[in-house]
């Protein structure tokens, strides 16, 4: 996901009255930092600034005259947050804790593309029936599992990697996340053992939406979003992923994570 402010702050001790704001020290933070992996050296910064942090945000975010500390995860996702209805490609879609779409309930989306078009993704948290050799012929020794994209599509086979120089004709997402390329060399590449299976992942079919469907979406609050991390997109444990991508926002939203499915049970 790309950043388009001019600066963001981070600063301590964050005062916002009626009339301005009085702060005694910030961190500032370029969008070119920002977007070039700023998010993966939080855990790092914590570790040499194990303070609270404050974050300061574009007017109507934070109500005046309030005091708000936040650490450091909490002042990413804010930042995520005022971008929540405008998504970008690289940015997971987090189905809400009572999605009934039998599709989507409990799911994440890794967008691929959103344009005024349309937009698409993958969900990573769904596994297929059949795996790799039982779908695509010629690839009998390659028992690998398969994932459900989504239900656009389903003759189709879809795969996201960390091999661009290895894979011609791949297309980067985000954050060195890169789809397709040239299915035989992947599959060879595989075979020889160059490849680690755990950074590549197959799907089948996709999720798509048409021009503006998917930001209606997110104003009726059927998703929540986060930018994308490669532990989340390459997961190893399926049925922890909806969790761990709430948890990754911070917050109260790691509270959802015990929401009956049904609102009616809490």
């Amino acid at each position: 996901m790309r950043y388009r402010y001019a600066l963001v702050f981070i600063v301590d001790n964050l005062q916002i009255y009626q009339n301005g704001i009085r702060f005694t020290s910030f961190y500032l933070v370029t969008p070119r930092l920002f977007n070039e992996g700023f998010t993966n050296h939080i855990t790092a910064i914590q570790a040499n600034c194990p303070y609270k942090y404050y974050l300061s945000l574009p007017a109507g975010i934070i109500p005046q005259r309030r005091t708000f500390i936040f650490n450091l995860y909490t002042c990413i996702f804010l930042i995520n947050l005022v971008n929540m209805d405008n998504p970008a490609a690289g940015i997971l879609l987090i189905a809400d804790p009572f999605l009934k779409d039998p599709n989507f309930k409990r799911t994440v989306i890794f967008l691929c593309e959103h344009k005024e078009e349309g937009s698409f993704g993958f969900v990573l948290n769904k596994n297929y029936d059949y795996t790799l050799d039982e779908l695509v012929s010629g690839a009998d020794d390659l028992k690998i599992n398969v994932y459900f994209g989504g239900p656009v599509q389903m003759d189709t086979i879809h795969f996201l990697h960390l091999y661009p120089e290895k894979i011609p004709g791949s297309y980067e997402i985000n954050n060195g996340v890169f789809w397709g390329g040239d299915f035989e060399t992947a599959i060879g590449l595989i075979r020889a053992g160059e490849i680690d299976t755990n950074k590549i992942r197959f799907f089948i079919g996709y999720s798509g939406w048409g021009g503006g469907q998917l930001n209606d979406e997110l104003k009726e609050k059927s998703w929540l979003t986060v930018a994308a991390t490669r532990k989340l997109v390459f997961h190893k444990h399926t049925d922890e992923i909806w969790k761990d991508a709430l948890r990754h926002l911070g917050g109260d939203y790691e509270v959802m994570i015990n929401y009956p499915i049904d609102p009616t049970l809490n």
